[in-house]
């Protein structure tokens, strides 16, 4: 498996982003690896903080390094959201190949501190490292922009290798078109060369998408509509299935299926 720093840099370089797909579970695992081949694309598995609870963060981890093994496309292994250095250790333990270190809530000086000790820990083992300035909220919560002042100063002090920046975005669904704000993300992208990261991509138009590539993004995140095909294919299968029984991997088949084909979609919209 790769780090960010082998597929991001020349991603940028193309005006062209990489996928980031949350998963969960084994039938998602699959579904995004399968899209991903079948595109020829390299691909991004990412997976939540929380998941690092118990012990589904390295089931995963085994999972995708089993998958990459047997595959000729790019793959990063990436903690999605790391709250603490504890959490940054532990994923390299498991063998992540990349990490973020979310300390975007933070005040702007306690951020940059908490990334420094976070962006060592990740270059002595030979991992890539994400970090986030501005705050991408969940749901209707308040967005706190990005600027390039502040990108310009954060990389610098901190030496990580991709920065997710606040433009517009949110986590989760959005209750009207999301309107990202282009000019910061191409003032932004002037100032630092390293790849920029757009959180909360569920629900954005591609025509947004295309232009922040344009500006240098060149990771996108997607989970909250993975995460919603999978439990609203799983609920029209019992609906359709009522009581009969089938086994788990035909009843997940055509749910694996609508997902692949929409990773497929976000593949090809992000090239």
């Amino acid at each position: 498996m790769l780090t960010l720093n082998d597929i991001l840099p020349q991603a940028r370089k193309e005006k062209r982003a990489v996928g980031a797909f949350n998963v969960a579970n084994l039938e998602t695992l699959l579904s995004v690896f399968k899209a991903a081949e079948q595109e020829n694309s390299p691909v991004i598995i990412q997976v939540y903080q929380r998941l690092f609870n118990d012990e589904r963060a390295g089931l995963i981890a085994a999972m995708t390094s089993r998958l990459a093994a047997n595959s000729r496309i790019p793959v990063v292994l990436h903690l999605d959201h790391g709250a603490s250095l504890e959490q940054i250790r532990k994923a390299i333990d498991l063998g992540y190949t990349s990490v973020m270190i979310d300390g975007s809530q933070l005040p702007f000086a306690e951020n940059i501190a908490l990334t420094t000790q976070a962006a060592a820990i990740a270059r002595q083992a030979g991992v890539s490292i994400e970090a986030e300035i501005g705050h991408v909220p969940f749901g209707d919560g308040a967005i706190e922009l990005s600027t390039a002042a502040e990108a310009a100063e954060f990389v610098e002090r901190t030496g990580v290798d991709a920065l997710a920046i606040s433009i517009g975005t949110a986590h989760g669904f959005y209750k009207k078109e999301p309107m990202l704000d282009i000019q910061r993300a191409a003032e932004i992208g002037d100032a630092i060369s390293i790849p920029l990261v757009l959180h909360g991509g569920t629900g954005v138009p591609d025509g947004q998408l295309k232009k922040a590539i344009a500006c240098g993004v060149a990771k996108i995140n997607i989970a909250t509509e993975l995460q919603s095909m999978f439990l609203r294919g799983v609920a029209a299968e019992l609906a359709k299935n009522g009581e009969k029984f089938m086994p788990l991997d035909l009843y997940f088949k055509p749910v694996e299926e609508k997902i692949r084909e929409y990773v497929r979609s976000k593949i090809r919209a992000f090239a």
